[in-house]
């Protein structure tokens, strides 16, 4: 109990370090990047703004003072959940954000299934049957999985069941049956590494003295598969799941465009492209917290996993 508390407390800490450092990076990077996003939402329809007008929106905006006052005054803002109006359409930025963000959580929630039940699976299948078969069909998955991009993957996925065989939507979300797609998509184009990470990991696990002193006891194969094997083999799952939340979120982001799901990825692009920095800024935010309170729920799940470092031990 003492060592879950530990972890807790020294990952609470590098949560609050982290996100200042990433507020402040972000924040810096977005005034010093080309382009000027006040000029942009006057000159509208060709009409150029007199430069009264400029300085009158910026002083708005608070956009002729220096970085670090602006800076201060946001840190102090976002202290009291306020991260600011949207440039563009002048809404709450944290209405904006929160709207979208239970669409790309149950996209990320569908893609890890996909993710988790292919590597299990596959992983599982080629560690048993190492050498044989159903091992190739294991290894050609997960090589063919990690040759295809996933845009490719998304485009293919929409012609074969939405366009030809007219099974699936193709776009927007809905129907239990929107989630399907895009789901596919996101979990097998970070499926591949998985497998061939479990499939390696179980093959090790299934030689170890403690599985053969399992097998002598009599317990049958199923039992040791499932229940000794197979949890010892998850281990280095989880702990790369917890170093793939980055490209899992900008992956969740290219499916979300490709299939128009109306969830913070699309939000972000569209933001992007029109300079909204405060969207962008609370975006960038939101996403490095999510990302460190994941990584905690990642190591606390490895203490339930791996017993032995509650004890103080690390397993090889």
């Amino acid at each position: 109990m003492r060592k879950t508390l530990s972890i807790v407390a020294s990952r609470l800490v590098q949560l609050l370090i982290m996100v200042s450092v990433l507020s402040f990076v972000t924040f810096v990077l977005m005034k010093v990047t080309p382009g000027d996003p006040i000029r942009d939402l006057l000159n509208v329809d060709d009409v150029v703004a007199t430069k009264a007008d400029e300085e009158k929106l910026k002083k708005e905006y608070e956009f002729d003072q220096p970085i670090l006052v602006q800076y201060g005054k946001w840190i102090l803002n976002v202290m009291h959940f306020d991260l600011g109006e949207s440039i563009i359409s002048k809404r709450p930025v944290i209405e904006m954000i929160v709207s979208r963000l239970p669409a790309t959580i149950a996209l990320t929630t569908g893609g890890m299934v996909v993710l988790f039940l292919l590597s299990i699976s596959f992983g599982t299948l080629g560690a048993v049957y190492e050498g044989r078969w159903p091992d190739f069909i294991s290894r050609w998955v997960a090589m063919l999985g990690a040759s295809i991009p996933s845009f490719w993957l998304g485009l293919l996925l929409i012609y074969f069941f939405s366009l030809k065989l007219n099974l699936l939507p193709v776009m927007g979300k809905g129907t239990l049956a929107h989630f399907v797609l895009p789901s596919i998509t996101l979990g097998v184009a970070m499926a591949p590494m998985y497998i061939r990470l479990l499939r390696e990991r179980l093959i090790s696990t299934l030689q170890s003295p403690y599985i053969e002193a399992a097998r002598a006891r009599g317990l049958t194969k199923e039992r040791i598969l499932f229940l000794h094997a197979l949890r010892g083999s998850l281990i280095p799952l989880i702990t790369m799941f917890g170093l793939s939340i980055g490209s899992l979120i900008g992956g969740v982001t290219v499916i979300e465009i490709l299939f128009s799901w109306p969830g913070m990825g699309e939000l972000i692009v569209s933001s992007v492209k029109q300079r909204d920095y405060p969207v962008i800024q609370g975006y960038i935010l939101i996403v490095g917290f999510l990302v460190v309170i994941t990584n905690l729920i990642v190591d606390l799940l490895y203490l339930v996993v791996n017993p032995q470092i509650k004890q103080g031990k690390e397993t090889v």
